[in-house]
Order: structure tokens, then C-alpha cells, then sequence
């Protein structure tokens, strides 16, 4: 294992390290690139924390190897080594035993690029042609992005982004069964189907359920000709909808008002691997809200400043409502807030065990917080009392 990294190193030929398992709960994984820093090569070393924290080391290039070798086994149980010569996988299992699968031909004509300003790298390529993105208009058939679907195009490989950080935990097995909720016109579905089947070679099966009968026929219509066997989509209810079996993943883009809240509620129930939720049009705590006590009018005396209020309130009481199902949960960005505001991505982990004395806490929080507020979530009753 030390060998290889000193080659990839040394050689300048590593692109990407991922060391994921983490041995402690408060750490998600670290990634590492190669950077030149004043003629000096480092190993950047960027470590994410589940409280959202991250925290960034440049190990000089001589002490890379050894210092990430210390990591395995003691605090991280599998590494994966990205190179443009090949790649290289490090895992061990419950009884301690080390797995190197090495696929890294040992050649350095292949250098990776250190400059600070290089060109921005996507999980889906902006030069490439794509067939779902033909489909749906965000790339001409020589793979040039229209003007107009740049930010979807962006967005598009942002959640990819956040999806491949929990692949380890998303992929228990081959078979994938995803769940895409109040799905729209399913720019994401496509993209989630093609990168789990295509890209990374899951067999996937994936529902996606929206009440629009006319967008989920013109999904349909596209899935079929694209022969992404897999991708359903269905026009109905998604209270009502009959899951398959327990997803591997949850997803909705923007769901609005309390369809995020049913959206969530519909994950909880199915006991969903992950759950990813960018959350819309928070109306059902700005005509709740009636802060108790003295000196609270303050609050509400300017409509933009109550409405930022509700959205931050609904969204970080939908954490705590995740975390009290069970969830390890971190809120993020999904994109630059200049190109939508409706920026926040609440992503749920589900957990093996959980404390029930810490889970108590969290729901007199809860029911604190909304007294306090003056609020009735519809999450309330069902999934905290």
C-alpha cells in the first residue's frame, strides 16, 4: 500500500484519494489532491466532519505515504486511489483483513494537473455528448451545454457530487432501489439513473412519482427511448404510492410546502439507506408563526425578515425530526445562492442504533422550539410525540 501511494505521489499521477468507513462517527471521509505550493509538492488532505466542519492539511510530498498508511486501519477502512493510469481499492473487513485491489499501471507519462485555477472537473463532462441531456435540451448531440442550461447543468453535477459522497453508504449491494419524489420534469432522475447504471455499472431500478400526468408521460416517452429499462416514472399521489422495498435512496428537488414534509415522512417510514431533500415555499410556518413572550414582535414586523425566519426554522426543525428518527443529518448547499435561492439540501444518514436518552432531548427540544415559535409542524404529532 505504501508503495503505491509513493508512486502516485511522487509520480505526480494521482488525481483523487478517498478514505471513507470512518472509525469515528463525528468524521463523514477525507480527500486528497496532489497541489504545488512555491515549487513544493503536497498532498492537500481535506477532512468532512458530520457537524458540516471541515478541516484541511498539506502533507509535504516525502511524508504522504506514510502518513496516510497510519490512517488504515485505525481511523478510516477503505481507500480509493484515482489516477489516470488506472485505479487502486483498499478495504478492510470486519475481521481486520486487508484487501489491495491494484489496477494502476506503473507509467508517468500521465501527470496530474497542480495549478490552484485548473479547469473545473465534473462528474459528467461539459464536452461530451450525453443522451439524457440531448433529451432534455441541456446539450446539443456534440456535447456543447446550451447557454440558457448552463445552471441546470452545474446543478445537475452538484448532486451528483453529494451523491458520491455516500455511495459507500447508498450501494449496500449491486442492486440499487431509488426513490424520487415530486420528481417535476426529472432532470435529476436522469442524471441519478445514469450515473448509478452507466458511470459507476449498478443494477438500478428507480420510481419516480409526481401528479403531473403530462410531465410523467413526457418522462416516460424519453426513458423508453433512451432504453433506461429501470427508470419508472408514475403520476399519482406520493402519500399514497406502494414503495417496492426499502430504498437505498430518497430524493426530492424542491418540493413544495409540507410535500417535503410528506416527502421525508415517506423515507422515515421506509427506513431509506439516505435521504436527499432541497426544500421549497416554507408557507406553512409563516401563517403559523407567533412567537411567545415579551419583545417577539420584532420578528414579524418585516414580511421579507419573518419569511427568511420560517425557512430557516421549517428546515432546521426538519433535521432535528430526522434526527430523531434515526438519522444522521447535515444540512448543505446545493449550488451558488445567485442562481437559486431555494439553495438549502438537507441530507439524512440513516444510522444502526441510536441513544434513546439523546433522542428524548431532542424531542423536548423540538416541542420546546415550537412552543416557543408557536407552531404545529405536520411533522409534529405523527414523528416526535
Amino acid at each position: 500500500m505504501k508503495e503505491i501511494l509513493d508512486f502516485v505521489v511522487t509520480n505526480k499521477i494521482l488525481q483523487k484519494l478517498t478514505l471513507s468507513k470512518p472509525v469515528c462517527d463525528c468524521v463523514l471521509r477525507s480527500t486528497g489532491r496532489l497541489i504545488e505550493i512555491k515549487g513544493n509538492l503536497y498532498l492537500a488532505l481535506e477532512t468532512f466532519q458530520t457537524d458540516g466542519k471541515a478541516t484541511q492539511k498539506n502533507i509535504p510530498a516525502a511524508e504522504a505515504a506514510s502518513a496516510i498508511v497510519s490512517l488504515i486501519p485505525s481511523e478510516y477502512r477503505q481507500m480509493n486511489v484515482t489516477t489516470a493510469n488506472g485505479d487502486c481499492e483498499v478495504k478492510v473487513s470486519k475481521k481486520d483483513k486487508l484487501t489491495v485491489i491494484d489496477r494502476i499501471k506503473r507509467d508517468t507519462t500521465n501527470v496530474a494537473d497542480l495549478r490552484h485555477d485548473r479547469k473545473k472537473k465534473y462528474i459528467i463532462p461539459n464536452d461530451v455528448p450525453v443522451d439524457f441531456l440531448i433529451a432534455l435540451g441541456v446539450q446539443d448531440p456534440q456535447g456543447f451545454i446550451y447557454d440558457k442550461k448552463r445552471a441546470k447543468f452545474r446543478q445537475i453535477n452538484r448532486f451528483l457530487e453529494i451523491v458520491a459522497d455516500v455511495e459507500d453508504t447508498i450501494a449496500a449491494t449491486n442492486d440499487l432501489y431509488i426513490l424520487d419524489l415530486c420528481c417535476g420534469k426529472s432532470y435529476l432522475s436522469f442524471a441519478l439513473y445514469y450515473y448509478f447504471s452507466t458511470i459507476r455499472n449498478y443494477n438500478v431500478t428507480m420510481d419516480c412519482v409526481d401528479l403531473k400526468a403530462d410531465v410523467i408521460a413526457f418522462c416516460n416517452d424519453i426513458a423508453a427511448k433512451l432504453n433506461y429499462t429501470g427508470l419508472h416514472f408514475v403520476a399519482g399521489d406520493i402519500r399514497t404510492f406502494q414503495i417496492q422495498r426499502t430504498p437505498d435512496l430518497t430524493v426530492s428537488l424542491h418540493a413544495c410546502d409540507i410535500a417535503t414534509d410528506i416527502v421525508l415522512a415517506k423515507g422515515i417510514d421506509s427506513g431509506s439507506r439516505v435521504i436527499l431533500s432541497t426544500p421549497c415555499c416554507h408557507h406553512e410556518m409563516m401563517h403559523q408563526l407567533k412567537p411567545q413572550g415579551n419583545y417577539t414582535d420584532f420578528l414579524l414586523e418585516h414580511s421579507i425578515l419573518k419569511q427568511k425566519l420560517a425557512d430557516a426554522a421549517t428546515d432546521a426543525l426538519r433535521c432535528k425530526v430526522l434526527e430523531i428518527n434515526g438519522y444522521d443529518v447535515t444540512a448543505l448547499e446545493l449550488i451558488d445562492p445567485e442562481e437559486t435561492p431555494k439553495n438549502v439540501l438537507i441530507r439524512g444518514i440513516k444510522q444502526t442504533s441510536t441513544n434513546k436518552t439523546y433522542i428524548e432531548k431532542l424531542k423536548n427540544e423540538y416541542i420546546t422550539i415550537c412552543d416557543t415559535l408557536g407552531i404545529h409542524p405536520y411533522l409534529l404529532d405523527e414523528y416526535v410525540k
